[in-house]
């Protein structure tokens, strides 16, 4: 019996058309039955399936850096504050210094102020410690070729030292203060042969704590048993996470502070940057919070780095009095020798470095190092050190010697030394 003949117009039959559109709705129906077999196989969750890295046993996920293990910054037994009078709460803001921050830094301006409420002149402790911009604009690629091999031991070192040995983290940091005098001391015991040191500041516990203490050894020159590993980075000093920091690397690591006439010191900070940027305020514009009530600007990071009773208290909380120097930064320039005694006693090193290592430089006001026997110039601070300060109203002088004396006094109680800031100032 034959097939019945195909009627038109009814589907299926002999001699019939399949509309165009119906090929294309079954063209991608069979694409997607193809999609997701292959979707299943691939994706799905039997053996073999391809899953996230953060769903794979035995992988964590991802951290935020304030999460990663070590850069918690616990709460410190004291706060600054007791300085200061009253009770100030801390302030949530105030997170770890980060990698990254200098870019930021220069962004927010050349100087950094730590808001204060109505009427107040001194608050507690501020992310304006560690904002504070620096003279260094080192670069990674500066720290890599200070570290590399035939480098020198760091930039530049004096040391006859050959270029083998290991790189070590360092025994010793030179922490602060900003244009207190610390890169005529670093170049200083940097000619003693017992030393290695890395010319370029490396920021690593206030900027770059996050890559790791293997970039930071990297970073280090190469060292031979008994010689010392240094560095100096002068921002670590009003930083409040250094302190915690370097004790977790190394707790019995002595630390060096090169202290100055915090109003003189001040000055020199305003002077360096005026010498960068002309178009910003002048000194006496940027000291107070209200010339006419002669209200200083504590939140003026110039003005606030020189408080060092405040910094030191933080210090304090991680080492003993007996692992810190205070080198005085007058005296490194009256009597640079008998500063550089302390230096090396301090260090356990021999008296290497003496009298016949300076000469004075009139020019520059300040000694420099005598030509070394394996080099053809003079060392000396280059044309950035010994800058010609501004005139200064003798008024706001005198108020920021009012201002300092009390913090003065107490820094002296702290250390045990005089540094006799205000008799140099009554012999002007």
């Amino acid at each position: 019996m034959s097939p019945p003949a195909a009627q038109p117009g009814v589907p299926g039959g002999r001699g019939s058309k399949v509309p165009p559109a119906r090929k294309l709705l079954c063209m991608c129906s069979l694409s997607l039955c193809l999609t997701y077999l292959c979707y299943s196989l691939m994706g799905g969750t039997g053996p073999g399936a391809l899953r996230s890295p953060a769903a794979l046993p035995g992988t964590a996920a991802p951290r935020s850096p304030a999460t990663l293990p070590g850069t918690a910054l616990p709460g410190p037994p004291r706060s600054p504050a007791g300085f200061l009078g009253g009770s100030v709460a801390p302030d949530p803001s105030a997170a770890p210094a980060r990698a990254g921050n200098s870019s930021r830094e220069g962004a927010a301006g050349a100087w950094p102020r730590t808001p204060l409420a109505p009427g107040e002149v001194i608050t507690a402790q501020s992310g304006a410690f560690e904002r504070d911009p620096q003279e260094s604009s080192t670069t990674d690629e500066e720290l890599s070729r200070a570290g590399s091999p035939g480098s020198r031991g760091g930039g530049g070192s004096s040391s006859t030292t050959p270029d083998y040995g290991e790189k070590r983290l360092p025994q010793a940091l030179i922490i602060g203060v900003k244009k207190g005098g610390t890169r005529a001391l670093l170049e200083a015991i940097r000619a003693h042969p017992d030393v290695r040191a890395v010319g370029t500041e490396p920021h690593f516990f206030d900027r770059n704590y996050e890559k790791g203490l293997e970039w930071y050894r990297n970073v280090m020159p190469k060292t031979l048993d008994g010689q010392i590993t240094m560095e100096k980075t002068p921002s670590y000093f009003v930083t409040n996470e250094a302190p915690r920091r370097i004790h977790s690397m190394a707790k019995d690591t002595k630390l060096i502070v090169v202290v100055r006439n915090p109003v003189t010191r001040a000055i020199s900070d305003y002077t360096q940057t005026l010498s960068k940027k002309p178009e910003i305020p002048t000194f006496e514009v940027l000291a107070f919070k209200n010339r006419t009530l002669g209200l200083i600007d504590a939140s003026w990071s110039a003005i606030r780095i020189g408080i060092y009773a405040l910094h030191l208290e933080n210090w304090l909380q991680y080492f003993p009095l007996s692992q810190i120097l205070f080198v005085s930064g007058e005296r490194l320039i009256t009597d640079p020798a008998g500063e550089m005694a302390k230096v090396q006693d301090f260090l356990g090193l021999k008296r290497i470095v003496t009298e016949k290592h300076f000469y004075f430089n009139k020019t520059k006001g300040f000694p420099c190092l005598k030509k070394p026997e394996d080099s053809s110039a003079p060392r000396c601070l280059g044309k950035s050190k010994g800058r010609t300060h501004p005139k200064i109203d003798p008024d706001v002088i005198h108020r920021l010697r009012k201002f300092y004396k009390p913090f003065n006094v107490m820094f002296y109680q702290m250390t045990g030394q005089d540094f006799q800031w205000e008799q140099e100032e009554s012999d002007k």
